[in-house]
């Protein structure tokens, strides 16, 4: 097979994916178990590999498999035992190459150089930042303002979101909650994932640009709208909710 580097979108597309069917170390490791072994496992033997109980392995195995990572064949038993699920990765060639570090130092040197400066005119700049960004994201997508009069509210932020998660966020867009009217003006756009890691948790202003992001990618696929963050994976909280709402809704 022919190795080639990914580009850091491809790696931040990747990642996210990846990401979003592992929110449990174990289930990682269980995949990447997997990985050592072309052939395959059984639940029993991912369960002796990975030391845990044999209803823990076969839990994160079904995880895994209903997110495509896994495939499931049978092998014959030597006794009068039914076959045993043989769990194999659907990829189980699968190799990354990328350079490491760069982004990693940047995001550091961001959050080391916002820490510096007043909290407000900090966020401020972190939100400018995130803002000219989300523009260009819309142009790269080829979805900019010229279209925007042809979109609806709800579609535009499931774009926002296919783009953010294109990004390493793993972003949905969803209502508050069900008896929400169809035509609120308020969404949500829920980040189960932050690419910015530890450096967010130690300089939570970093998490301006998140807001940023949104405003400039909204402001170009749909509009004038109202953006902010309402909770956060850097302030201890499960995941990062964005606020949105359509100002033209609001104040018609």
């Amino acid at each position: 097979m022919v190795q080639r580097a990914l580009k850091p979108a491809e790696f931040a597309n990747l990642v996210n994916a990846v990401t979003s069917a592992f929110g449990d170390p174990t289930r990682r490791d269980i995949y990447l178990l997997l990985h050592e072994h072309p052939d395959g496992l059984t639940a029993s033997e991912v369960a002796s590999h990975a030391g845990v109980h044999a209803n823990v392995a076969r839990h994160h195995l079904d995880k895994l498999t209903s997110g495509g990572y896994l495939d499931i064949s049978k092998r014959s038993n030597p006794g009068a035992g039914r076959p045993a699920k043989v769990f194999t990765a659907t990829e189980p060639s699968l190799h990354l190459e990328f350079e490491v570090g760069h982004d990693d130092i940047l995001i550091t040197l961001l959050g080391k150089a916002l820490s510096r400066l007043d909290p407000e005119d900090a966020a401020q700049m972190a939100e400018e930042v995130g803002l000219e960004f989300g523009r260009k994201m819309a142009g790269d997508v080829g979805m900019d303002d010229a279209d925007s009069s042809h979109r609806s509210f709800r579609s535009a932020l499931h774009i926002v979101a296919d783009a953010l998660s294109a990004h390493g966020f793993a972003a949905r867009a969803e209502r508050q909650d069900e008896q929400t009217a169809a035509d609120d003006p308020q969404l949500h756009i829920v980040a189960g994932h932050c690419p910015f890691g530890d450096v967010a948790i130690e300089h939570p202003v970093i998490c301006a640009v998140d807001r940023g992001m949104v405003k400039g990618l909204l402001g170009s696929l749909y509009g004038e709208t109202q953006v902010a963050l309402t909770s956060s994976v850097a302030q201890g909280d499960e995941a990062c909710v964005t606020d949105v709402i359509d100002a033209s809704a609001v104040t018609s």
